[in-house]
């Protein structure tokens, strides 16, 4: 596949992905969310394992994971905890907050790449990339001014906060991400596979302790788009990681691609659950994505 076409389509589905956690947290228990579409993520990689295990050679290469030492799984083990870290803060935010507020927050995280870049690497930002910055906040200023009309106060409200270090920790996980496929030369189905079934170690604690009643919680509905949480992002992700190791697919195209989805995202919590000022938001998600796509082409 073409990776333009494919990571087209991995915004597309990392759009889907955002409207279902968000249809699957409103006003439900988010820790057994969590879990179950872990879960289900999990349960597709162990089926290709075992098939793995008892037909070799009947999957794909593209299906197949690699065999690992301890340090290894300890290394997909970090990256897990890191995503845990993420996912925690988004879905208690998306929960609480309007989509079409929370998916530009989200599209943020390439610029938080970047922060991460100048201080952990050293890097330099050049002029269109200043550019891009000084433009993705001022548009987040536009934005919050927009949030504050229907009572989202962005400097007080602790769901934004939440939001924001979902957002960091998705950050982190981009740059580690970088590290193991282009440092460490692990493959898209090893990743995708061990940190899937590893992000269980780090919720399924806490869905015993919901369980068990542990602490002050909300009740718990099933729906059908919890799976879909999983299953969609199985799907971003792959076609995602299959964009980035083409070697015609550039890292700041690819990127700036990828943010579609909050235009799919954006659009879905306005037409699925009628949120409101959604014209009041458009002009700040129009100078986010532009903001992103300046800082990663500069």
């Amino acid at each position: 596949m073409n990776w333009v076409v494919a990571i087209l389509l991995s915004a597309f589905f990392l759009g889907l992905y955002d409207l279902c956690t968000k249809h699957a947290v409103r006003m439900n228990a988010v820790t057994p969310v969590l879990f179950f579409s872990t879960l289900t993520g999990a349960s597709v990689w162990f089926v290709l394992l075992l098939i793995q295990f008892l037909h070799p050679g009947l999957l794909p290469p593209s299906l197949v994971t690699d065999a690992l030492t301890l340090k290894q799984h300890l290394q997909l083990l970090l990256k897990s905890g890191i995503v845990a870290a993420s996912w925690i803060g988004t879905y208690y935010a998306l929960k609480h907050l309007p989509l079409s507020l929370g998916a530009p927050i989200r599209a943020t995280s390439p610029l938080l790449t970047l922060f991460g870049a100048i201080l952990i690497l050293g890097e330099r930002p050049t002029a269109i990339e200043t550019l891009g910055i000084l433009t993705t906040l001022g548009s987040f200023v536009g934005l919050s001014i927009a949030g504050a009309r229907e009572g989202v106060h962005f400097h007080r409200n602790k769901w934004v906060w939440f939001l924001l270090m979902g957002t960091v920790f998705g950050a982190v996980s981009s740059l580690y991400d970088k590290y193991l496929f282009t440092t460490l030369n692990f493959s898209v189905p090893t990743v995708q596979c061990w940190f899937q079934i590893y992000l269980l170690v780090f919720f399924g604690p806490f869905a015993l302790g919901w369980k068990l009643r542990l602490w002050q919680r909300n009740e718990f509905r099933w729906r059908w788009s919890i799976p879909f949480i999983a299953l969609s992002l199985l799907v971003a992700d792959y076609l995602y990681f299959s964009a980035l190791r083409d070697p015609h697919g550039l890292v700041s195209i690819v990127m700036s691609l990828r943010r579609a989805s909050t235009l799919v995202a954006f659009a879905g919590g306005l037409y699925f659950f009628h949120e409101t000022n959604g014209w009041r938001k458009l002009p700040a998600v129009i100078g986010i994505l532009v903001g992103i796509v300046l800082t990663l082409l500069g």
